[in-house]
C-alpha cells in the first residue's frame, strides 16, 4: 500500500535565498516533492511544506537537518520569531496510508538519525512527547537557543529526549515530532503598537484561557503589529471563528485587522468551513462544491462515501467464491480494527486535563498498540498466503510423494502459526482495551466495547483455523506447543 506524509520543517533562515534553496536542494530525493517555501525577513525564518512516501520523506528531512547545520549559525541570527535551532521544528503529518503513530515512529527514527549523523540534540513534541510538559513545542522553546544553551547540561528538566545535554554550538538543538495538520495563520493589524498584538495573542490562545486548539503571539512584522498563530485543530477551532475573536479583541483597543496570511498551506476544508460562515448558505454542504462533486462522480463514490470505498474491496473478496482470503484473514482484520479503536480512545484522551493522571498508562497503551496494529494489518495477506503455500505443497507432493511430504509439513506448520499469532495478539489487544476502560473518557466506551467484540472475534476464528490445521500435521511436539498456547486463550 502506498504511504503519504507530509512534513513541514521550520529553518532559522528567511533573509538568504541562497541559503534557503541549498536546504530545499539537500531535500530533493526520488519521492518526495516540494509542495510550498515561505520566507519571512522580519521573522528570519523560511518554512518548508514537503510529501512523499514514509521511507523517501524521513531521509529527506533529515538531509535538510544536516544542510541547516552547516549554513545556519544561531550564534549571529535575530528575528522576531522565537528559535532554538538551525533546523528548528520538523513535524511529520499524516495525509495516506498512515497513521499518526506511524508518523511518531518516524518521528523517533528521524531523531535518532539526526543525533547520530550530525550530533545535534532532539526533543519530541506533539503526539511524539515522551513527556507530557513537552507535547506543547512553547514549553520546550522556552528561553529560545540561548536559555537552553545555558542550562541543558545542569538542569535535567532540560535535557533532550535524543542525544548527550549538549547544544551543537551553531546548530543549537531541533524539534521533531508528529502531529495532525497545522494551519500557521496570522493576522495584520492597522496599528505598529506592537503590545496590542501580544494582548490580542494572549486572549485568543489556550494557554492563557482564550479558544481551545490555538497558540498565539505578537509581533511588529513590516511595520504593523501581527498576531502570530498555529491552529493546532481547525476542525475544532475553525479558522473563521478565530479571525473574528481576533477581530472583537481588536476593537477593543481602537483597532482592526486589514489583512491576514497563511504560512504554508490550508486543507481545503477549512476554507469551505469559512465559506459556509461568513456566506451563510442554508443547508451547505462540501458535495455542493463543483469540483467537489466532479472529483466524487470521478472516482466512483460520493464525496461522503470514503470509507466504504477503503473496505468494500476486501468484504468483496471474502464474498468471492475463492478459499482466500477467508476466516484467517478476516480474524486478522478484525483485530487490527480492534487495536485501531483502542488507540483511537487512547489519543483522544491522552493530553486532555481530565485524564494526566493517566498520560503515562495511556501513552504506554498506545506505544503497545501501534505495533500489534500493523502485525495484525500485515496478518491478513500472511494469512491467505500461508493457505495457498498449503496448497502448492498438495499439488507438489502429487508430483513427488517424499518431498511433497516436507513441504506439506513445513506449509501447514506456518499455517497454523500465523492464526495462533494473530489469536495471540488479539487477546493482548482485548487485554489493553480492558485496562483503558477506567481511564479514558467514558462517552467513548461504545467504542471499546465495539473493540473488545472485535478482539475476541478475531481471537475466536483465529484459535479455530489454528484447530483445523493442527488435525493434519504429524510433529506431536509442535502440535503440542501450540495445543498448550492455544489453551492458555481460552482459559
Amino acid at each position: 500500500m502506498s504511504t503519504l506524509v507530509e512534513c513541514v520543517p521550520n529553518f532559522s533562515e528567511g533573509r538568504d535565498k541562497a541559503k534557503v534553496d541549498a536546504i530545499v536542494d539537500a531535500m530533493k530525493i526520488p519521492g518526495v516533492y516540494l509542495l510550498d517555501r515561505e520566507m519571512d525577513t522580519d521573522h528570519n525564518r523560511c518554512v518548508i511544506t514537503i510529501v512523499g512516501e514514509r521511507e523517501a520523506i524521513q531521509e529527506a528531512a533529515i538531509r535538510g537537518v544536516g544542510k541547516a547545520s552547516e549554513l545556519i549559525d544561531l550564534n549571529n541570527h535575530s528575528g522576531a520569531h522565537p528559535r532554538m535551532g538551525a533546523a528548528d521544528v520538523v513535524p511529520f503529518i499524516p495525509i495516506d496510508g498512515v497513521t499518526i503513530e506511524d508518523c511518531v515512529a518516524m518521528a523517533n527514527h528521524v531523531g535518532e538519525q539526526i543525533w547520530h549523523r550530525y550530533q545535534i540534540p532532539v526533543y519530541l513534541y506533539e503526539s511524539a512527547a515522551r513527556i507530557p510538559e513537552r507535547q506543547g513545542l512553547e514549553n520546550i522553546r522556552r528561553g529560545q537557543f540561548e536559555g537552553i544553551r545555558a542550562e541543558i547540561a545542569s538542569n535535567p528538566a532540560r535535557h533532550p529526549d535524543i542525544g548527550e545535554p549538549r547544544v551543537h554550538p551553531t546548530a543549537g538543538a531541533t524539534v521533531v515530532g508528529a502531529r495532525k495538520f497545522l494551519i500557521a495563520y496570522n493576522v495584520f493589524l492597522n496599528t505598529p503598537d506592537v503590545e496590542i498584538a501580544k494582548k490580542i495573542a494572549k486572549a485568543v490562545r489556550f494557554s492563557s484561557g482564550g479558544m481551545r486548539y490555538v497558540k498565539g503571539a505578537g509581533f511588529l512584522v513590516r511595520g504593523l503589529a501581527q498576531v502570530s498563530m498555529n491552529l493546532t485543530d481547525f476542525e475544532q477551532t475553525p479558522i473563521h471563528r478565530v479571525f473574528e475573536m481576533v477581530k472583537r479583541e481588536a476593537a477593543r483597543y481602537g483597532v482592526m485587522p486589514v489583512s491576514s496570511e497563511i504560512v504554508g498551506l490550508i486543507p481545503k476544508k477549512a476554507l469551505e468551513q469559512a465559506a459556509e460562515w461568513f456566506l451563510q448558505v442554508e443547508n451547505f454542504d462540501s458535495s455542493l462544491i463543483l469540483e467537489n462533486r466532479l472529483a466524487a462522480v470521478m472516482g466512483g463514490k460520493m464525496a461522503v462515501g470514503g470509507l466504504r470505498a477503503g473496505v468494500e474491496p476486501f468484504v468483496e473478496q471474502l464474498a468471492a467464491p475463492t478459499a482466500t482470503p477467508g476466516g484467517g484473514s478476516a480474524s486478522a482484520a478484525a483485530g487490527a480494527m480492534a487495536a485501531g479503536l483502542a488507540v483511537m480512545v487512547a489519543s483522544m484522551s491522552r493530553g486532555k486535563k481530565a485524564y494526566l493522571q493517566h498520560e503515562a498508562q495511556l501513552s504506554a497503551a498506545i506505544a503497545s498498540l501501534t505495533p500489534v496494529r500493523e502485525e495484525l494489518k500485515a496478518a491478513i495477506d500472511a494469512d491467505a498466503e500461508s493457505y495457498n503455500s498449503v496448497m502448492k505443497a498438495y499439488r507438489a507432493a502429487k508430483v513427488d510423494e517424499k518431498s511433497g511430504e516436507r513441504m506439506i509439513e513445513t506449509a501447514l506448520k506456518e499455517a497454523t502459526a500465523v492464526p495462533l499469532g494473530v489469536a495471540e495478539k488479539a487477546y493482548e489487544v482485548a487485554q489493553l482495551v480492558q485496562l483503558l476502560e477506567p481511564i479514558t473518557n467514558p462517552h467513548m466506551k461504545s467504542d471499546l466495547t465495539t473493540a473488545s467484540a472485535l478482539a475476541r472475534a478475531a481471537v475466536t476464528g483465529a484459535l479455530a483455523n489454528v484447530e483445523i490445521n493442527l488435525a493434519s500435521l504429524k510433529d506431536e511436539a509442535f502440535a503440542a506447543e501450540v495445543r498448550q498456547r492455544t489453551n492458555r486463550l481460552r482459559s
